[in-house]
Protein backbone atom coordinates (compact mmCIF):
# COMPACT_ATOMS: atom_id res chain seq x y z
CA UNK A 1 0.00 0.00 0.00
CA UNK A 2 1.27 3.17 -1.01
CA UNK A 3 0.94 5.98 1.14
CA UNK A 4 2.50 9.80 1.31
CA UNK A 5 2.26 11.52 4.31
CA UNK A 6 3.34 15.68 4.68
CA UNK A 7 4.47 17.55 7.06
CA UNK A 8 5.70 20.58 8.19
CA UNK A 9 3.29 22.96 7.30
CA UNK A 10 1.98 25.70 9.52
CA UNK A 11 1.88 29.55 10.58
CA UNK A 12 5.01 31.99 9.68
CA UNK A 13 5.27 35.36 9.23
CA UNK A 14 5.96 36.80 5.80
CA UNK A 15 10.14 36.51 4.99
CA UNK A 16 10.14 33.68 7.75
CA UNK A 17 11.29 29.78 6.11
CA UNK A 18 9.21 26.32 6.82
CA UNK A 19 10.29 22.57 5.87
CA UNK A 20 7.89 20.51 4.16
CA UNK A 21 8.30 16.84 4.37
CA UNK A 22 6.85 14.09 2.10
CA UNK A 23 7.36 10.66 4.01
CA UNK A 24 6.71 8.10 1.07
CA UNK A 25 6.09 3.83 1.92
CA UNK A 26 5.02 1.11 -0.37
CA UNK A 27 7.42 3.07 -3.64
CA UNK A 28 11.06 4.02 -3.74
CA UNK A 29 12.30 7.45 -4.53
CA UNK A 30 14.84 5.77 -7.04
CA UNK A 31 11.75 4.63 -9.03
CA UNK A 32 9.18 7.29 -8.52
CA UNK A 33 9.42 11.18 -9.32
CA UNK A 34 7.98 13.32 -6.28
CA UNK A 35 6.05 16.67 -7.01
CA UNK A 36 5.10 19.18 -4.65
CA UNK A 37 1.54 20.85 -5.75
CA UNK A 38 -0.77 23.66 -3.51
CA UNK A 39 -3.74 24.60 -3.90
CA UNK A 40 -6.17 27.77 -2.43
CA UNK A 41 -10.14 27.05 -2.80
CA UNK A 42 -11.21 28.49 -5.18
CA UNK A 43 -7.88 28.36 -7.85
CA UNK A 44 -6.34 25.59 -9.81
CA UNK A 45 -3.98 23.28 -8.56
CA UNK A 46 -0.41 24.63 -8.93
CA UNK A 47 2.84 22.77 -9.38
CA UNK A 48 5.36 24.14 -7.62
CA UNK A 49 7.83 21.88 -7.66
CA UNK A 50 9.41 18.23 -8.37
CA UNK A 51 12.12 15.95 -8.69
CA UNK A 52 12.72 13.05 -10.65
CA UNK A 53 13.54 9.81 -9.50
CA UNK A 54 16.68 8.40 -10.62
CA UNK A 55 19.03 11.36 -11.55
CA UNK A 56 17.23 14.23 -9.28
CA UNK A 57 16.48 16.79 -12.10
CA UNK A 58 14.31 19.65 -10.45
CA UNK A 59 11.83 21.87 -11.55
CA UNK A 60 10.36 24.67 -9.91
CA UNK A 61 7.48 27.31 -10.77
CA UNK A 62 8.68 30.60 -11.71
CA UNK A 63 6.79 31.91 -8.48
CA UNK A 64 8.67 30.38 -6.03
CA UNK A 65 12.14 30.11 -8.27
CA UNK A 66 14.70 31.44 -5.62
CA UNK A 67 13.21 30.82 -2.66
CA UNK A 68 11.96 27.32 -2.74
CA UNK A 69 14.51 24.36 -3.04
CA UNK A 70 13.69 20.69 -3.21
CA UNK A 71 15.69 17.61 -2.22
CA UNK A 72 15.34 14.43 -1.04
CA UNK A 73 17.00 11.45 1.18
CA UNK A 74 16.44 8.16 -0.67
CA UNK A 75 17.84 6.49 2.48
CA UNK A 76 14.81 7.91 4.45
CA UNK A 77 12.51 7.56 1.33
CA UNK A 78 11.43 11.16 2.23
CA UNK A 79 11.58 14.29 -0.19
CA UNK A 80 11.71 17.35 1.62
CA UNK A 81 10.57 21.31 0.41
CA UNK A 82 12.18 24.11 1.79
CA UNK A 83 10.64 26.95 1.38
CA UNK A 84 12.52 30.51 2.28
CA UNK A 85 11.46 33.97 2.04
CA UNK A 86 7.85 33.08 2.12
CA UNK A 87 5.42 35.91 1.06
CA UNK A 88 1.40 35.75 1.93
CA UNK A 89 0.41 34.75 -1.78
CA UNK A 90 2.76 30.90 -0.89
CA UNK A 91 -0.73 30.45 1.38
CA UNK A 92 -2.25 26.92 0.33
CA UNK A 93 -2.27 23.81 1.19
CA UNK A 94 0.71 22.13 -0.11
CA UNK A 95 0.67 18.09 -1.00
CA UNK A 96 3.00 16.09 -2.73
CA UNK A 97 2.40 12.93 -5.54
CA UNK A 98 4.34 10.45 -6.95
CA UNK A 99 4.68 8.94 -10.52
CA UNK A 100 6.50 6.23 -11.55
CA UNK A 101 8.76 7.75 -14.12
CA UNK A 102 12.69 9.04 -14.24
CA UNK A 103 11.09 12.50 -14.98
CA UNK A 104 8.59 14.56 -12.84
CA UNK A 105 6.08 17.27 -14.17
CA UNK A 106 4.58 20.02 -13.18
CA UNK A 107 0.97 18.80 -13.96
CA UNK A 108 -0.61 16.52 -11.84
CA UNK A 109 -0.42 13.36 -13.78
CA UNK A 110 0.45 11.54 -10.59
CA UNK A 111 -0.58 8.21 -9.50
CA UNK A 112 -0.36 8.65 -5.98
CA UNK A 113 -1.36 11.47 -3.76
CA UNK A 114 -0.80 12.84 0.26
CA UNK A 115 -3.72 14.67 2.18
CA UNK A 116 -2.06 18.00 2.18
CA UNK A 117 -0.38 19.97 4.57
CA UNK A 118 -1.77 23.49 5.30
CA UNK A 119 0.86 26.66 5.17
CA UNK A 120 -0.13 29.93 5.73
CA UNK A 121 1.54 33.29 5.46
CA UNK A 122 0.44 36.20 7.39
CA UNK A 123 1.61 38.84 9.97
Amino acid sequence: QVQLVESGGGLVQPGGSLRLSCAASGITLDVYAIGWFRQVPGKEREGVSCISSSVGTTYYADSVKGRFTISKDNAKNTVYLQMNNLKPEDTAVYTCAAVKSVLCSPIPVYDYWGQGTRVTVSS
